[in-house]
C-alpha cells in the first residue's frame, strides 16, 4: 500500500515540474521580443536625438553670428546717438541764449506779476469786499503760481480785479448772502458792507473770516451798535457809523474786551469778603445818618420846648429837673453821667464803618499777594513763554487792589460825615448841658 501511495506521488510531483517548465518557456519567448522591439525603438530615438543636436548645434553658430551682427549694429547706432545727443545739447544751449536775449524784460515782468498776484491774494484773503466777491483770493493765487508767462488777459484781469477793490472800498452798498448765526447755522440774510470797514445786518456788526461771514457771539458796546439800525434803515445821504479801520482786526478784540463783571469775579474769594464788608459798612453808614438826622430833628426841637422828651437831650434835662435841688458840683457830675449815658447811642457803630474802611486796603493787599503768588507758581509750572498762563494771578492782584481802595475811600469820607454828626449832637448835648449849670448857679447865687 505505501508503496502504491508513493507511485501516485512521484507522478503527480513530475506532472507539476513539466507544467512550469512549459510555462517559463512561454515567458522567456515573450521577453525574448521584448527586448528586441525596445531595442529597435531605443536605436531610433537615440538616432532622432543625434540628428536633433546636430540640427542645434549648426542653429547656435547662426544665432551666435546674427548676434555678432546686431551687437555691432547697436554698438554703431549708440555712437551716432551720442553724437547727435552732444549737437542737440549744443543747439539747446544756443536756443535758451537766443531765449534769454530775445526775451528781455519780460522774464522781469512775469517775477513782477507773480509778486503783485501773490500780495493781492493775502490782501483779499481777509478783506470785506471778497465777502461780496469771493473766490478772487483763489484767482491770484493761481496766477501767482503759474509756471508759464502771463498773456494779456491775465494781466487785464490782475489789473481790474485790484482796480474793483479800490473802488468797492469807497462804497456801501446791500446784498444777500449766507451767513453763520450766533447758533453755528447757515441762514441767508441782507448783509451791508461798509467800503472794507465793516459788515452789517439785523442791528449787529457780523466777521469776515476765512472765507465765511459770521455773526458775532458777543456785540460791542451799546454806542457803536446803537448806530447800525439807522445807517442800514437810509439808502442815500450821510450817516454816523462806527468804522473799524483795521478790517476786522479791532472788532475781534473789542468783543473779548471783559465787562466790568467779569472784572470783578476776577477778584476771587478776598474780591467777595471786601465787597460784603463794603456793603455791611454801607448799610450801617445808612442808618446811622438816618438815625442821627432824627435824632438831631429831635434834639433841635427840644431846644425849643422845656417839657423833657424821649431824645438824649430830653432825658438830661429831665435829670436837671429831677436833680434841681443839688448843689452845682453834684449837678454837674450827675449831668456828665446822663451825657456819658447818651454818648454811645450816639456813636454807635461809627467805629464799625471805620474798621472796614481801613481793614478794606489790608484785604486788598493779601489779594495782591496771593495774586502774585499764583503768578509765580505759573510760572514755575509753565515758564514765561505764554503770558496768559500769568494773567489769572495778575488779574487777582490787581482786582483786589482796586476793590479795596474803591471800599477804603468813600467810606473814609462817610464815616468823617458821621463821626462828624455825632460828634455835633454830643456837642449839643454838653453845651446845653452847661447852660442848665450856669442856670442852676445863678439861681443858687
Amino acid at each position: 500500500m505505501k508503496r502504491i501511495l508513493l507511485s501516485i506521488a512521484l507522478v503527480v510531483t513530475a506532472g507539476n515540474l513539466v507544467a512550469a517548465e512549459a510555462n517559463k518557456a512561454v515567458s522567456l519567448k515573450e521577453l525574448l521580443e521584448q527586448v528586441k522591439v525596445e531595442g529597435t525603438l531605443n536605436s531610433a530615438l537615440n538616432k532622432k536625438r543625434e540628428r536633433d543636436f546636430n540640427a542645434a548645434n549648426n542653429r547656435q553658430a547662426e544665432l551666435l553670428a546674427d548676434a555678432k551682427k546686431q551687437l555691432a549694429f547697436e554698438e554703431e547706432r549708440s555712437k551716432r546717438l551720442v553724437k547727435q545727443f552732444g549737437e542737440n545739447e549744443k543747439t539747446l544751449e544756443t536756443l535758451n541764449d537766443d531765449l534769454r536775449i530775445k526775451s528781455g524784460n519780460i522774464g522781469l515782468m512775469n517775477g513782477v506779476v507773480r509778486s503783485v498776484a501773490n500780495d493781492a491774494s493775502a490782501r483779499f484773503v481777509n478783506s470785506l469786499i471778497s465777502a461780496q466777491f469771493p473766490g478772487r483770493s483763489k484767482l491770484m493765487d493761481g496766477m501767482a503760481q503759474s509756471k508759464r508767462l502771463p498773456e494779456l488777459p491775465d494781466l487785464r484781469l490782475l489789473w481790474s480785479t485790484m482796480l474793483n477793490e479800490i473802488i468797492e472800498q469807497g462804497k456801501t452798498v446791500s446784498f444777500d448772502t449766507d451767513i453763520i448765526s450766533a447758533a453755528g447755522t447757515h441762514v441767508n440774510k441782507n448783509v451791508t458792507r461798509v467800503g472794507a470797514f465793516d459788515l452789517l445786518s439785523d442791528n449787529a456788526f457780523l466777521l469776515y473770516e476765512n472765507g465765511e461771514i459770521q455773526e458775532l457771539q458777543k456785540q460791542p458796546e451799546s454806542q457803536f451798535v446803537s448806530l447800525v439800525e439807522p445807517f442800514t434803515s437810509q439808502s442815500s445821504g450821510y450817516h454816523d457809523i462806527a468804522l473799524d479801520r483795521s478790517k476786522g482786526v479791532l472788532l475781534s478784540l473789542l468783543i473779548r474786551k471783559q465787562t466790568l463783571e467779569q472784572y470783578y469775579h476776577q477778584g476771587g474769594v478776598v474780591g467777595y469778603v471786601i465787597t460784603g464788608l463794603f456793603i455791611l459798612a454801607l448799610i450801617i453808614t445808612i442808618l446811622r445818618v438816618f438815625g442821627l438826622t432824627i435824632m438831631g430833628s429831635k434834639i433841635h426841637s427840644q431846644m425849643k420846648s422845656s417839657a423833657p422828651g424821649n431824645n438824649p437831650l430830653g432825658r438830661i434835662m429831665k435829670v436837671y429837673l429831677d436833680n434841681k435841688d443839688v448843689d452845682v458840683e453834684n449837678l454837674e457830675l450827675k449831668l456828665d453821667e446822663a451825657i456819658l449815658k447818651e454818648t454811645p447811642r450816639i456813636e454807635k457803630w461809627i467805629t464799625t464803618i471805620k474798621v472796614v474802611a481801613a481793614l478794606s486796603p489790608l484785604l486788598g493787599l493779601l489779594g495782591t499777594v496771593t495774586g502774585m503768588i499764583a503768578t509765580f507758581q505759573s510760572i514755575t509750572l509753565f515758564g514765561t513763554s505764554d503770558p496768559k498762563m500769568m494773567a489769572g494771578g495778575i488779574s487777582t492782584a490787581l482786582v483786589t487792589t482796586v476793590l479795596g481802595l474803591v471800599s477804603a475811600i468813600p467810606l473814609i469820607f462817610l464815616h468823617s460825615v458821621v463821626s462828624g454828626q455825632s460828634k455835633g449832637l454830643v456837642h449839643i448835648l454838653e453845651e446845653q448841658s452847661a447852660g442848665l449849670i450856669a442856670q442852676h448857679a445863678e439861681k443858687e447865687g
